[in-house]
Formats: structure tokens, sequence, C-alpha cells
């Protein structure tokens, strides 16, 4: 009779892993498929633009401006030039901040300040970025208009404080995983040598987790670089070529977000958007792919 119980258990529990083997299985599938759909509507909707618009043109020319009266421009170097402008200065502020926090979190805090800053670090990252991008309207812009002695803050300054409070929640939590997997007996090595708290986490720890914050820095570029509607309100959306971060920005998301709802659909200037949008798409993809490679790497050298 137990014997029996035994048998029904087992293959209970045989069926029921192959069950969720199965639904994770086709889960896997199914983003595979949704991501290789995208790309292909954007692929499929943009390549008409590349036959009506010069390579070189798109690719190596300032101007976007397709109502244009004497004749249509649709060069992108602007909205690139644009894009990495605000994610860099993005990326210069969240960086530090979120592997110092990070650090913090995993070396320095108490368990109680831990269980306070974790939630909050989760909440910042629920917050939308419309709401940011309405902070960078009424309190982030008429602080850098006062500080640099600007008419408005509406620039790419503003745009990069806003990106990197967006990328700071992916920063810290992976960077604190990279930290924490890093074997306990390196920082033991390190104390029993003489060397600080301080030098440990700055000279063991963090070279030790190098790859796993390279990882969180890409996907922190990811999220960054993809975010539209704070860079639309809050860096003056201007297409013009930018040579300082005090002058107003337009980068490649705000351009579709503006221009896409009132074009005239199956136009040279709708595909190009959409062309616009396969470069970015590209452009995200390899970064997060990058991302992925380092962190799987990083995994690796832990095992």
């Amino acid at each position: 009779m137990k014997h029996a119980e035994a048998v029904k258990k087992y293959r209970a529990r045989k069926i029921e892993e192959r069950f969720f083997h199965s639904l994770f299985f086709i889960n896997g599938i199914l983003v595979i498929v949704v991501l290789a759909g995208i790309f292909a509507i954007l692929l499929k909707t943009a390549a008409p633009a590349f036959r009506e618009i010069d390579l070189r043109e798109f690719f190596f020319t300032v101007h976007w401006d397709p109502a244009g009266y004497e004749k249509e421009s649709y060069g992108i170097i602007a909205m690139l030039v644009s894009t990495f402008l605000v994610t860099l200065g993005a990326l210069a502020i969240a960086i530090p901040i979120g592997i110092g926090a990070a650090a913090y979190l995993c070396d320095v805090a108490g368990p109680r300040v831990r269980e306070i800053a974790k939630p909050l670090i989760e909440v910042l990252a629920a917050i939308p970025s419309v709401v940011l991008g309405f902070i960078g309207i009424v309190v982030v812009n008429p602080m850098l208009a006062k500080f640099f002695r600007q008419p408005n803050g509406l620039n790419a300054v503003n745009g990069s404080i806003l990106l990197a409070i967006m990328a700071l929640p992916t920063i810290i939590s992976i960077t604190e995983d990279a930290l924490v997997s890093v074997p306990r007996s390196f920082e033991q090595a390190s104390l029993a040598l003489g060397a600080t708290k301080w030098q440990t986490i700055i000279r063991v720890k963090i070279p030790a987790a190098l790859s796993g914050i390279i990882a969180a820095c890409m996907l922190g570029m990811g999220r960054a670089i993809g975010e539209t509607m704070t860079v639309l309100m809050a860096t003056g959306c201007a297409p013009a070529l930018p040579t300082s971060y005090l002058h107003a920005v337009r980068t490649m998301t705000a351009t579709i977000a503006i221009e896409l709802g009132e074009v005239p659909y199956y136009s040279t200037h709708y595909y190009g958007l959409f062309a616009i949008g396969l470069t970015l798409f590209i452009i995200t993809f390899m970064i997060n792919l990058v991302a992925d490679l380092v962190l799987h790497n990083f995994q690796k050298m832990q095992r």
C-alpha cells in the first residue's frame, strides 16, 4: 500500500515537473518570437526608407527636416549625438552613485537600513517617466537656469540628471548582487593582511566583481538610451546638433514620439521614423547583448 502511494506521488511529481518545464520553455520561446516579431515589423516598415533615402544622408548628415521647403533632409547625426550626450551624462552621474550605494548596502549598512533602503530603490524604479519629466520641468529646470545663468534649464544636463535617476535602481541592484557573489574568503584575506574595510571594498571586492558591475552599467545605459517621455519633456527638444550640455537636445526617441502621431502614413517621413526606430532597436539590442555576455562570463568565473 505504501509502495503504491509512493509510486503515485512520484508520478504526480514528475508530471508537475514536466508541466512547469514545458511552461517555462514555452515562455522562453514566446519572448524570442515577440522580439523577432518586433524586429521583423521594424525592418519591414523601415525598408522603404532606405530605398527612398540615401544611406549616406541618413547616417552621416546632421539635418532632420522632412518638411523642408526646398529639399527634405533625413540626417540623424544630431539625434544620435543628442542621444549619446544625454546617456553618457546620465551614466557619469549614475555609475559612481550606484556603485557607492551598492557597496554601502552590501558591506556597511546594517540590516535595518537595508530593509528600508532596498524597498525605496525599488519604488524609485516604479516612478513613471512622465512624473520624472514633470519634476524636471518644475524643479530641476529653474535650478539649472539659476546655477548656470541660462534663460532656462531645459537642456542636456536636465535630461542627464533625470535619466541617471531612472538608471540608478538597475545599477544598484545588479552591482549589489555582483558584490555579494564575491567569495567571503577574499574579504577575510584582505582584512587579515591589515587592510581596512574601505580598502577591502575599493581594492578587493569591486575589482573582483568588475564584470558584474560593467554589466550593471551597460544595462543602466540600455535603460537610459531607450527612455522617451523624460527626455521629451525636459531637454528642450531642439533638432540642432548640440555642442554643449547646456544646449537643448532632441533624442531619437523624442523625435519618434513627437512626429509619428502627425506624419502621413506610408510617406518617406513615415518610413524614416521607423528607420530611426530600427536603428535605436539595434543599438539597444547590442548594448543589452554585450551586457548579458559580460554578466554570463562573470557568473561563470564565480563558479
